[in-house]
């Protein structure tokens, strides 16, 4: 669950170098044209007539990545269920990389993630014509929009990205690829809501599942009450600090709770109760940790991650802030208890679960069989049964 933006922490850290005003006379001048070229370099012409390109050929073109990136496993999963269904799949990486050659990417992505049959190739350059070509992120985009030898042009949304700026031009650049005019393949209903009520784009969800030989309910073992909480500190729309005071009130409460923090190293901040800081976690090691504990809280302040569905998995109750981003998935009080984004009205709902044996059970099982009930083979027939019909117009 890790890394899906690690090329943007560089935009990041770039910008606020920008804004910051630093002496000139001491640093070199930021140039700002030449590192946001990639935003208004002119389309290439089309190289080939539309009827020559093959059918059933996609390009997924996607932005740096580490090993762990959530985001970049959902989109090579469903690469994966497409590959399945007959299509043939290229992925292209384009923006600042560490990859040096086609062979180091297409062997990380094939070791890391998944034993794809696609090609992996790094460089804009290297997009080849293809029936449909599909953004992965708002960088992404760009490239998209200027490539001529494709027929239908996609986007793969699995959050909404201007959110992960102050609104300035970084927040301008990502929420203009929303009306670029591609068709959108979402990662749920909401999302997909977003996308055709404020940017009028047509949009189509699938849902989430979760790896199910990995993460599964098993008998727990004796010891304290542990409280989960995915702490991302790096990740502001995971609300690292709300969870952290939520945290600390349930402790008051209940001082006899230990509590588990998984997503990135804790260890700057400091912690007045008993917790163990893991950090970041081996997706193998994720389910040992997910097991030992009572409850968990996992903050989506923009879109959901999977991890919801993988605790359900693993016996784990899941408390969540509430809205809508959250609720197309999470039903209060059936496979989660939601809250207001509050440090109060959160601890309030893990207490609940770890004083009321009754609701905590009842949360488990329908939560359990939700998750179980999820399938990346039907999620990955949903956007199989799209293309069919973007194909047949």
């Amino acid at each position: 669950h890790l890394g899906w933006r690690g090329a943007l922490g560089y935009v990041a850290r770039r910008l606020g170098r920008l804004i910051c005003g630093e002496p000139q006379s001491s640093t070199p001048k930021n140039n700002v044209i030449a590192f946001y070229d990639f935003l208004i370099r002119p389309a290439r012409p089309a190289s080939v007539e539309a009827s020559a390109i093959p059918l059933r050929s996609m390009n997924w073109v996607i932005p740096h990545f580490e090993i762990g990136s959530g985001g970049h496993m959902t989109a090579f999963r469903m690469i994966q269920q497409l590959e399945q269904r007959g299509y043939q799949c290229r992925i292209v990486l384009v923006g600042p990389s560490a990859y040096r050659n086609n062979a180091e990417l297409t062997r990380t992505i094939r070791k890391h993630f998944i034993p794809l049959a696609a090609s992996a190739s790094v460089g804009e350059a290297s997009l080849e014509p293809a029936e449909f070509t599909v953004a992965t992120s708002w960088e992404t985009a760009y490239a998209v929009r200027r490539f001529a030898d494709t027929r239908h042009k996609l986007y793969f949304v699995q959050d909404l990205e201007p959110y992960f700026y102050a609104h300035g031009s970084t927040y301008a650049f990502a929420e203009a690829t929303y009306r670029f005019g591609f068709i959108g393949i979402t990662a749920g209903d909401w999302l997909a809501q977003v996308m055709r009520e404020q940017y009028g784009m047509e949009a189509y969800p699938f849902g989430f599942s979760y790896d199910k030989a990995q993460h599964q309910l098993k008998p727990q073992q004796p010891g304290p009450q542990r409280v989960f909480l995915y702490a991302r500190s790096v990740t502001p729309r995971r609300g690292f600090e709300l969870g952290l005071l939520a945290l600390s009130l349930v402790h008051k409460a209940l001082p006899e709770v230990e509590f588990v923090l998984v997503g990135w190293d804790a260890s700057a901040y400091e912690i007045p109760f008993k917790h163990i800081n893991p950090g970041v976690v081996p997706a193998a090691k994720l389910p040992e940790y997910y097991q030992m504990c009572d409850a968990a809280l996992v903050l989506s302040l923009t879109n959901l991650s999977l991890l919801p569905l993988e605790l359900m998995a693993c016996g784990c109750p899941v408390v969540s802030n509430d809205g809508p981003n959250v609720e197309w998935q999470l039903k209060h009080e059936d496979n989660a208890l939601l809250a207001a984004p509050t440090p109060e009205d959160l601890a309030a709902a893990l207490i609940r679960l770890l004083t009321e044996e009754e609701l905590r059970q009842r949360i488990i099982a329908n939560g359990l069989a939700f998750a179980q009930a999820s399938d990346w083979s039907r999620e990955g027939s949903r956007v199989h049964a799209c293309l069919e019909q973007i194909r047949s117009r």
